[in-house]
């Protein structure tokens, strides 16, 4: 079983609690991003598209344990931007793990080495380390030669310390199914637990938007590689059967942004870990504030191609709860290659894409004015946006 017993006994007692209540929005995961600062520039990205004055911001560990708190989601994702630059992120995952929290810090691997000390093996902790292939394609996406090198060194570090492992894997329309399976076939031989699949988001300010896969190209892609291994079956997945399902385009899935918040230096981000399109103050205010039929495939220009697990776990996982013989077929003989596909959300009454990134980056750099104003009335001028930066130019972690 890919998926830890205990885990799957915790998080499906949570989701029973929740439907007992008669909840109908909750939390399942509890995306975190306690910094946007990155020591990569990938071309996929647009993480890191701040000034200094941005990057250089941290959620503390008491703002990001009373997050927890406030969301109360079982697993909470430590993400970014590059959390190992976070100097205080053990206190973070320990005081996550404390509230019995299941943790996933997702890393490049690039500072895990060096890092790796500073944590402990335990049921409730999880490495995710980014790999999107195997070592040319994984370079060519990261912007960066050799990173697949340190990763997968790294990746066997912690096996060797008895971490659990998992791999983080996001597929680009240049990828190929052979070779995503046998690079499958690959990582499960180095001992990782889990692989986690996705599709890449077009961030409104990803430096390479030639690369992204719209829906008929992922249903596709995925099924070619899901062919290749008996029906997925050949690999464990930290993800549900059915979302696995969903990707090959044999479920219609409308997007629950609500399953996953997002938590960054900026507050509670409005509607999901992938759109940044304003900022609550509080998870409450989130989940009561957000006008959430804005968003999602046949709402949004921006959700019109998005199939990534942050938006549609969730929903693949209520799936599940209401239909578990859906599930349990999909487990037992392996994901549909062949036939006719679900049908897709129409796209027709969708509203236009709103472009905020800049107005939002504005109001944050007014916002940083005017606290450095009150603390000592000497504001610092900001500096050049990271789009005015190369891909791969070197990054210097902040003190």
């Amino acid at each position: 079983m890919s998926i830890p017993v205990s885990q799957m006994i915790r998080i499906g007692t949570y989701i029973a609690r929740q439907h007992l209540a008669g909840r109908k929005r909750y939390p399942l995961v509890l995306m975190m991003e306690p910094l946007f600062r990155c020591n990569l520039a990938c071309a996929g990205c647009g993480k890191i598209d701040y000034p200094d004055e941005i990057l250089n911001k941290r959620i503390s560990v008491a703002d990001a344990l009373h997050s927890i708190d406030e969301c109360g989601a079982p697993v909470v994702v430590l993400a970014g931007g590059e959390p190992l630059l976070h100097k205080e992120l053990p206190q973070i995952v320990e005081g996550a793990m404390a509230r019995k929290k299941y943790v996933i810090v997702c890393t490049n691997a690039l500072l895990l080495k060096k890092k790796i000390d500073q944590y402990k093996p335990n049921p409730f902790f999880t490495w995710s380390i980014h790999l999107d292939g195997d070592k040319e394609a994984h370079d060519k996406s990261v912007c960066k030669q050799g990173v697949y090198d340190i990763a997968v060194e790294a990746l066997k570090l912690a096996k060797e310390k008895g971490f659990r492992v998992t791999i983080n894997c996001t597929l680009f329309n240049d990828a190929d199914p052979e070779r995503v399976a046998r690079f499958f076939d690959v990582v499960t031989a180095l001992g990782v637990d889990n692989i986690t699949l996705s599709p890449g988001y077009a961030y409104e300010r990803a430096p390479d938007q030639k690369h992204f896969l719209n829906r008929r190209q992922t249903k596709e892609l995925f099924r070619g590689i899901f062919r290749r291994g008996n029906g997925g079956k050949r690999w464990k997945f930290n993800q549900s059967s059915l979302f696995l399902d969903f990707l090959a385009g044999n479920q219609s899935y409308a997007c629950t942004p609500w399953g996953n918040p997002t938590r960054t230096v900026f507050g509670w981000q409005r509607p999901c870990y992938l759109l940044g399109e304003g900022y609550a103050k509080t998870f409450k205010e989130l989940m009561e504030e957000t006008d959430w039929d804005k968003y999602g495939v046949g709402n949004y220009e921006k959700c019109a191609d998005c199939m990534v697990h942050s938006g549609f776990e969730a929903t693949a996982v209520k799936h599940a709860v209401a239909n578990p013989l859906a599930s349990a077929k999909v487990a037992l003989f392996g994901v549909r290659t062949e036939g006719p596909m679900a049908p897709d959300i129409p796209l027709d009454k969708q509203r236009p894409a709103e472009f905020v990134f800049s107005r939002n980056v504005a109001q944050q750099l007014e916002l940083i004015k005017e606290a450095k104003v009150a603390s000592n009335g000497n504001a610092k001028a900001p500096s050049r946006p990271r789009s005015e930066e190369k891909p791969g130019e070197k990054i210097e972690p902040a003190a």
